[in-house]
């Protein structure tokens, strides 16, 4: 699924399911390093619990973050299965 990003300097993120398990996501744009981490963090976990962790994130004074977008991204996926 690709899902486009609102409020971030990353444009959009892909992710992979293996039905409620995040097998991989890959960022377009934001911070490299920090968001290619955070991509590897997840990788393997359940959606809920990096829902759990992630959402509500800020970005300095954003209303939202990158892992926030994650965490919205990754809730649309689960309403949908």
């Amino acid at each position: 699924m690709k899902y486009r990003t609102k409020g971030t300097c990353s444009s959009a993120i892909d992710i992979e399911m293996d039905g409620t398990t995040i097998k991989s996501v890959a960022f377009t744009g934001g911070c490299n390093g920090n968001l290619k981490g955070i991509s590897k963090l997840v990788a393997g976990m359940d959606a809920k619990e990096a829902i759990e962790r992630l959402k509500g994130i800020k970005c300095g004074f954003k209303p939202t973050s990158c892992p926030d977008q994650l965490a919205l991204a990754l809730e649309e996926i689960l309403q949908n299965q």
